[in-house]
């Protein structure tokens, strides 16, 4: 009796074995000889009204169930910022999707001011995902900063064709970002240094290296990414070397404390609006976030399905400084969703 209690435990040890195997290899396989031929990149036509454009995007995994569309930041800035990732999803088995918007690095950079609207890049998403094949049985947005923003707008617009949304790193308000730099961020930098700053700033003096200097010396490493700036990451400092400064400038302006003069998103608020979420909704803020954390906690309240993650040491850029927070974070959100405990 015991001989075959054993066998049998051999049996289902193997069984198991073989079945975990074969999801791994499930993973790894590509969809298509093209992705295979390319190593998962495809160039994606863009429709505007301007004209047709291409852009870059990069499928890492294979789960017919959990397809995650990184938006990045900037805006203007590239999917680098997401390089960490590959340290987490893929043992998770977690398929996710790099895209450069149109104007960044990697995609078409068209030179018209005209291109870079809320309105349009939320097309632009959505001629994304039905290039991708993306329904609402596996498609999730994680958009960060700006990136944020723009996952905000889509799903507003288009939430029927998500299954989960996360909103990481961003308030659904620029004018209570702007009151929160001004109030809050600012009187915590050094006295002078503030002074500094914001003397550059009323002069209009933004192409001043010192501008520059006092920003990353004493902001960028307290709020965007709380390591020296000789120990960030190299993912994050190609993607900064990569950023397009018109579409960034265009959209979000010259200033790092708050969002002035005539810059697009100037006045966007859609704090009131949150209430029409009905997806499973994660928001992420961080206690050394350029974003108020109480802010976004509230955000996970107005959806009609949310929850919070706050990465207690964690900036801007959580993904880095605070990973472990951030990652397991995330991970159980989308197994929640998928396995429909959320």
């Amino acid at each position: 009796m015991k001989k075959i209690f054993f066998i049998s435990l051999v049996f289902a040890f193997f069984s198991c074995k073989k079945s975990e195997d074969f999801s791994l290899q499930s993973y790894h396989t590509f969809e298509s000889k093209a992705d295979q031929y390319t190593g998962g990149i495809k160039m994606i036509p863009i429709k505007t009204p301007k004209g047709t454009f291409k852009v870059w995007t990069k499928r890492f995994g294979n789960n017919p169930k959990i397809k995650v569309l990184l938006l990045h930041g900037g805006p203007g800035l590239t999917h680098e910022l997401y390089e960490s990732f590959e340290g987490y999803f893929p043992k998770e088995g977690i398929e996710f999707i790099y895209y450069d918007q149109l104007g960044s690095y990697y995609s078409d950079q068209p030179k018209d001011k005209s291109l870079w609207t809320n309105e349009r890049f939320v097309e632009e998403v959505e001629q994304v995902r039905i290039a991708l094949g993306l329904n609402k049985d596996n498609f999730y947005i994680l958009g960060q900063s700006w990136g944020g923003i723009l996952a905000m707008d889509y799903a507003l617009k288009y939430q029927k064709n998500l299954k989960g949304l996360i909103i990481s790193n961003m308030v659904s308000s620029i004018p209570l970002y702007n009151k929160y730099t001004k109030e809050v961020l600012g009187p915590q930098l050094n006295k002078d240094v503030y002074n500094e700053i914001m003397q550059l700033e009323k002069n209009n003096d933004f192409a001043n290296p010192r501008y520059t200097e006092l920003l990353f010396e004493h902001y960028y490493t307290q709020h965007i990414l709380r390591k020296p700036q000789k120990e960030w990451p190299e993912s994050i400092t190609r993607s900064f070397k990569h950023i397009n400064s018109e579409v960034y400038i265009s959209m979000q302006g010259y200033s790092e404390f708050g969002i002035t003069g005539d810059a697009y998103i100037k006045n966007w608020d859609v704090s009131k609006r949150l209430k029409e979420l009905t997806v499973p909704t994660l928001t992420i803020g961080a206690k050394y976030d350029t974003m108020d954390p109480e802010h976004m906690k509230w955000m996970a309240t107005q959806v009609q399905n949310g929850r919070f993650l706050f990465c207690k040491n964690g900036s801007h850029l959580s993904q880095y400084d605070d990973q472990e927070t951030y990652f397991t974070g995330v991970i159980q959100f989308l197994k929640d969703v998928d396995e429909k405990k959320f």
